[in-house]
C-alpha cells in the first residue's frame, strides 16, 4: 500500500519544536443550536493552538464531537477530537476515526469515558469493548494500513494521538505505570488532570523523566468561585491547596481571583519551563480564557 505524506497538525508542530503550547476545551451543546458554541470558539481562537471537543463528557448526552470538530475546522481553529470507548464497539470506533481523518481532523484524544451511571442516561448500556490503551493501539494499526480484523484499508489515516494522565494518582507508582503503558501503546502527547500544586507535579515529572519528558500539557482548571473550588476539592484525586481555597474565600471578587490563580499557575509553568504547555479547562466559562492569558 502506498502511504502518502500527510501534513502535520499545528499542535504536533508546536510540541515537537518545543514551543509553549496552550490548548483549551469546548463542550458541544445539548441540542442542535450551536450559536453559543461557535461564539465561544471565536472568542478563544487567537489565544490557543488547538481546542478539545469533548465526547459526551461526564456521560451527559450532547451533540456529536465529530460533527463539531468539523465546525471548528471551518471556523479556522484546529480541533482535538475526543473519542471515548464507553459508547461504541470496535466497528463504530474505527468508522468514526476514519471519518475524522476524511474530514481533515489531525488530532485525536482517546479516553475511556465516565460510566453512564454518573450521567443523565443512567440506564444506558456502556460498551468499553476496548480501553483507552486498546484504542490507541487500534489507531496505530489503522495508520499502518489494516483494520482491527487485519483487513487492508484503501487509504490510511494519520493522527497526532493523545491520552489523559492523572499525576494525582496515589501511590505515585500507579501514576508512573499509567504513563509507561500509554507511551508504549503509542500516545504522542498527554493532557493531565487539573493541577493546582506545582510542586506535586514536579515530583511526578521528575520520576517520569526517564520514561517520557515531552509533550505533556498540564491541566489548568479555572476556579470560578470558592463554592466551585470547594466542590472540586471533594473529588478523589483532585488536590487543591488550602492557600488557594483561602484566596477565593477571602476575596471580594472571586471570579477575578480565579483568573489570577489560573494565570499565575500558567506563568510559573511557562517561565520556568516545567512543561511543554497547558490545557485550560474553563467548564462553560471559556469567555474568560483571554483574560487568564492576557495576564501572563
Amino acid at each position: 500500500m502506498i502511504k502518502l505524506p500527510l501534513k502535520r497538525s499545528k499542535l504536533e508542530k508546536y510540541l515537537k519544536n518545543n514551543i509553549f503550547t496552550i490548548t483549551a476545551e469546548l463542550f458541544p451543546p445539548k441540542g442542535t443550536d450551536i450559536s453559543n458554541f461557535k461564539k465561544k470558539a471565536l472568542i478563544i481562537k487567537d489565544y490557543i493552538v488547538a481546542v478539545n471537543i469533548t465526547d459526551n463528557q461526564r456521560a451527559i448526552m450532547r451533540t456529536s464531537a465529530l460533527a463539531l470538530s468539523k465546525i471548528i475546522l471551518d471556523l479556522g481553529l484546529e480541533p482535538i477530537y475526543q473519542i471515548t470507548t464507553r459508547d461504541r464497539n470496535i466497528l463504530a470506533l474505527q468508522s468514526d476515526i476514519l471519518g475524522a481523518s476524511i474530514l481533515g481532523i489531525k488530532n485525536i484524544l482517546v479516553l475511556g469515558g465516565d460510566h453512564p451511571k454518573n450521567g443523565d442516561h443512567k440506564n444506558a448500556i456502556p460498551v468499553y469493548e476496548l480501553d483507552s490503551l486498546g484504542l490507541v493501539k487500534t489507531i496505530k494499526t489503522l495508520e499502518n494500513g489494516t483494520d482491527y480484523a487485519g483487513k487492508v484499508l484503501a487509504g490510511v489515516p494519520k493522527f497526532f494521538t493523545g491520552t489523559a494522565l492523572n499525576p494525582n494518582l496515589k501511590p505515585i507508582d500507579k501514576a508512573l505505570e499509567e504513563i509507561r503503558k500509554k507511551e508504549f501503546a503509542g500516545s504522542d502527547f498527554f493532557q493531565t488532570q487539573p493541577i493546582f500544586n506545582i510542586s506535586d507535579f514536579l515530583e511526578y515529572k521528575k520520576l517520569c523523566d526517564p520514561h517520557n519528558n515531552k509533550n505533556i500539557l498540564v491541566g489548568i482548571m479555572f476556579l470560578k468561585s470558592y463554592n466551585f473550588a470547594k466542590k472540586l476539592a471533594n473529588i478523589p484525586g483532585i488536590n487543591i491547596p488550602e492557600n488557594i481555597l483561602k484566596r477565593l474565600k477571602n476575596s471580594n471578587d472571586e471570579l477575578n481571583e480565579g483568573i489570577k490563580i489560573a494565570s499565575e499557575l500558567i506563568k510559573e509553568l511557562k517561565d520556568k519551563k516545567y512543561t511543554q504547555g497547558v490545557h485550560i479547562m474553563a467548564i462553560g466559562a471559556e469567555e474568560y480564557i483571554p483574560k487568564i492569558l492576557e495576564k501572563l
